[in-house]
């Protein structure tokens, strides 16, 4: 099993956003409403205020968010970040690698879900001009929101139907990915927790000689006003991290 030099305490995802400010068609600020597959994703806020609109099976929840708050949502839960006034936010990415590698899903609606190919030309981002990069990432947002209300509504009412079947669609639309996605977490998260037992068992035995390889990493943003799923992102490309392709 390949292992990658030391990466972010438990092989997280590290990123800084600034949340979208653009109105979408129900009137609210903010980014493209998802969900992750098989990770949980944490919002620690830094600045500024808004909120993150949650649907799940505790059904739908409006979270406020300023300085200093933490939020987090599990696998599975679709999450809108919402701008309330310069909305700040670091984000903590289980599983590091695999949410660049598919699995966030937008709430696109149902039609786009079943076409593989349609989703993925929608869901990418062209190369160009920043506007033209901003308008093809607004277009991406307005198209999850689309999707994204008449399942808030749903659940709402108390149907969890239509929630359900996103989640189902989703975890089809990404089937085929998953062997890859196996050894992204084999080499981060899995080789880090299974460090942490091999040092266990050293200390337990008398034999600390892995401490021979104690060090000290630094990173600065690699990429800086990118163009995330919830909103401009700095990136930092780091041991166990893919950045983003698309965004």
């Amino acid at each position: 099993m390949v292992s990658l030099p030391n990466p972010l305490p438990g092989a997280v995802g590290l990123s800084h956003l600034r949340a979208y400010d653009w109105e979408a068609a129900d009137g609210v600020c903010g980014g493209s409403p998802h969900l992750h597959l098989v990770c949980t994703e944490a919002y620690v806020v830094t600045g500024g205020r808004g909120a993150v609109q949650t649907l799940s099976p505790d059904g739908y929840r409006d979270v406020p968010l300023e300085a200093g708050a933490v939020a987090w949502f599990t696998p599975g839960t679709v999450h809108r970040m919402v701008q309330g006034g310069e909305l700040r936010i670091t984000v903590l990415m289980q599983n590091s690698g695999l949410p660049e590698a598919g699995d966030a899903v937008f709430t696109f609606p149902a039609e786009v879900l079943a076409d593989p190919e349609r989703y993925a030309s929608v869901a990418r981002l062209p190369g160009g001009t920043d506007g033209e990069v901003a308008a093809a990432a607004r277009r991406r947002r307005d198209l999850a929101v689309e999707g994204y209300l008449p399942l808030r509504a749903a659940l709402r009412d108390g149907d969890a139907g239509p929630y359900r079947e996103f989640q189902r669609a989703a975890a089809g639309l990404v089937r085929e990915r998953v062997s890859g996605w196996r050894e992204l977490w084999r080499a981060g998260a899995l080789a880090t927790a299974e460090r942490t037992g091999a040092q266990l068992d050293a200390l337990e035995a008398g034999a600390p000689d892995y401490l021979a390889d104690a060090t000290a990493s630094h990173s600065v943003p690699s990429r800086v006003g990118g163009y995330g799923m919830c909103g401009r992102r700095d990136e930092y490309e780091v041991p166990g991290t893919t950045v983003s392709r698309d965004d």
